[in-house]
């Protein structure tokens, strides 16, 4: 079974803004098995269900281990959406 998810990530922490959300990308466009795309607004993971959610919740939880505070927007959406459907 495969999923998508899309994450937004916002430390609180000014200086740490750009480093802490590219630092949040690399981890997981380095798991073997992901499809990880970004763009201005979010980060895009997809990939089998259990490597993806396991991947992205040990990351959400290294970056609440490391930072003073940072928020997290996820949605979980079952299948992978990777492809675009031509509008017809």
């Amino acid at each position: 079974m495969e999923i998508s998810i899309e994450i937004s990530l916002y430390p609180l922490a000014e200086e740490k803004f750009k480093t802490e959300i590219w630092s949040f990308i690399r981890t997981l466009r380095n798991v073997e098995g992901l499809q990880v795309v970004t763009n201005g607004m979010s980060t895009q993971v997809f990939g089998e269900y259990d490597l993806a959610v396991d991947k992205v919740m040990a990351e959400i939880k290294h970056v609440h281990q490391t930072l003073d505070a940072a928020v997290f927007i996820c949605k979980f959406i079952g299948g992978n959406r990777s492809v675009v459907e031509a509008e017809t």
